[in-house]
């Protein structure tokens, strides 16, 4: 059962505060974490992916087709002409050049496909294939403390192969994803691969590598910059896919859809515009109004299917959807049910990677010896945050919250991105003091749910994800409360342990109330998928955190 989605802040905060559960673990203990450890070592061979490999294109109800598309202007390379030949995949080509993300709508497209990349890559696992944008910074983060050097900058450089071909980082190597990108952390990709000491031959090449790469890390956070992605005249920006009214285009079947129109009717008061009364079968006419109301019927099997009650999704909501897909957290009811209206807010995660690029551009441009550009990176920087404080900053709550700066409200939604200005180095001591002491909202005996919301979905309680409790993690130690960032890491590592020791498998997700893996989602994506690349890499980190690594420079210890 579904709790309502407006409960007031005060009676909130009384019932997390008496939710929450503080006790500290002891260190994992140490035959658990090294087998699976062992077992981490040997996945990043077994989640290994190459569009050159035949192994990269099984078939099944996800992958009904075997396609490989190439960038329209790239020389075909010797592999992928042997792999055409030998493993029954077609080989295409893109029929436009990409300058710019959404320039190229993958419907128009005659089958779907892999986009091609040059290098090897770590798919997250279960049924993924493909290399996905936010979820590689994880993976990277692993594979560079596991040594996996060359695996790791072959990531990045398909990335930039990406902003090269493609117009920008995407969701994932597939064709789906030429109308939207991901979460930005391509700079701290970047940045990453610059700290390790084992990925260039010296600081030399590592300085010519970073000079190709800067132009195009530049062209991706451009970007954000676009007028569609902009969050109306707040300085922050949004999430948005470039796919217009439509329902998403990976998925085959309309199942999610109507189960967002059941939920719909069964909370009328949930309603945010979504619904539209509409006939199961249309003739012309209707047809053609749904196409300027909802979605084309004529065009989409999903569109068609996505029927129930009575009623279809407005286009409205088909926007909101797409952009929820490019936020990575998908799904959650944050922004409303199914999040159905992620267009109208400037989230607290999103401009804080935003903040974080800005500053690491800065950064390398000062490497680069480019004086004018570390003075807009850094102005660009400065202002955003100035945004962030100004929009994002909830005083009430003491928490970092999104903004529908269409209606002018801040969001009384608490949730974990909350974090993620301390991660960024974007709050004041001050703050930081006070999402700290937020910590109750969120932390459970197996680390930190998403949410204090029961919505269903698998981005809100009581669900845990590795990246966000990195994340949260990292903020946490960077203003100096290193003792509750140990805690957290502790439990995080102590639930995976459990999941381990259960079946012998690494998760994508986690049940924080348990502290094991055993998860019931009934809104939205159901499965836990096995593998899982974020969590090996998180895990990794967070073993090296509690096993006395090096610590990352504090940003603003308290004093």
């Amino acid at each position: 059962m579904r709790r309502s989605l407006r409960i007031a802040p005060c009676a909130l905060a009384l019932l997390v505060l008496a939710g929450a559960v503080k006790a500290a673990p002891a260190v994992p203990q140490a035959p658990l974490t090294a087998r699976t450890l062992t077992y981490i070592w040997r996945a990043w061979g077994t989640l290994t992916r190459s569009t050159n490999d035949c192994a990269s294109y099984p078939s099944g109800p996800h992958r009904p087709q075997r396609v490989l598309y190439l960038p329209k202007r790239l020389p075909m390379p010797a592999a992928v002409h042997a792999l055409a030949a030998g493993c029954h995949v077609s080989v295409r080509r893109l029929p436009v050049s990409i300058a710019r993300l959404g320039s190229l709508q993958p419907a128009t497209l005659g089958a779907p496909g892999l986009l091609y990349l040059p290098h090897p890559y770590v798919a997250p696992g279960g049924f993924f294939n493909e290399m996905f944008g936010w979820d590689s910074y994880f993976i990277v983060l692993g594979l560079v403390s596991d040594h996996r050097d060359a695996l790791a900058r072959g990531i990045v450089d398909n990335f930039l192969f990406e902003v090269r071909h493609y117009g920008a980082v995407l969701n994932a190597n597939a064709t789906f994803s030429l109308s939207r990108s991901q979460p930005p952390l391509l700079g701290e990709m970047i940045r990453t691969l610059l700290k390790d000491p084992r990925a260039f031959p010296n600081r030399l090449a590592a300085t010519a590598w970073l000079r190709r790469a800067y132009p195009l890390a530049v062209q991706d956070y451009s970007l954000w910059e676009r007028r569609e992605h902009l969050a109306g005249n707040t300085g922050l920006a949004r999430y948005f896919d470039y796919g217009g009214d439509q329902p998403a285009i990976e998925l085959r079947s309309a199942a999610y859809y109507r189960g967002v129109i059941r939920f719909l009717l069964g909370h009328p008061g949930e309603n945010r515009g979504y619904l539209v009364h509409a006939a199961r079968d249309p003739d012309p006419a209707a047809a053609a109004k749904l196409a300027e109301v909802s979605c084309d019927v004529r065009t989409s099997r999903v569109c068609a299917a996505a029927w129930f009650g009575g009623y279809r999704l407005t286009g409205k909501f088909y926007r909101g959807d797409r952009a929820m897909r490019e936020s990575g957290f998908d799904t959650t009811f944050r922004f409303g049910p199914y999040s159905g209206s992620t267009i109208d807010y400037a989230p607290v995660g999103l401009n804080s990677l935003l903040y974080r690029y800005a500053r690491n551009l800065a950064a390398f441009a000062r490497r680069l010896g480019d004086g004018a550009a570390v003075r807009r990176w850094s102005a660009a920087a400065a202002a955003r945050k100035q945004a962030i404080n100004r929009y994002l900053w909830n005083r009430r709550l003491g928490q970092y919250t999104d903004y529908d700066f269409v209606t002018g409200r801040r969001s009384y939604y608490p949730f974990i991105t909350t974090f993620y200005p301390l991660w960024a180095g974007a709050a004041s001591p001050a703050q930081a003091r006070a999402v700290r002491d937020a910590l109750p909202y969120f932390e459970r005996a197996g680390g930190l749910q998403t949410s204090t919301y029961a919505s269903g979905a698998q981005w809100d309680a009581p669900f845990g994800w590795a990246p966000t409790n990195w994340l949260a993690v990292s903020g946490l130690r960077a203003y100096g409360y290193r003792a509750d960032a140990r805690r957290i890491a502790a439990k995080f590592i102590a639930t995976v342990n459990r999941g381990f020791a259960h079946d012998g498998t690494i998760r994508e997700k986690y049940n924080m109330a348990t502290g094991t893996s055993k998860v019931r989602i009934t809104a939205g994506y159901t499965e836990n998928e096995i593998g899982f690349g974020w969590t090996n890499g998180v895990y990794v980190k967070l073993w090296q955190l509690l096993k006395g690594a090096r610590p990352s420079p504090c940003i603003r210890c308290r004093p």
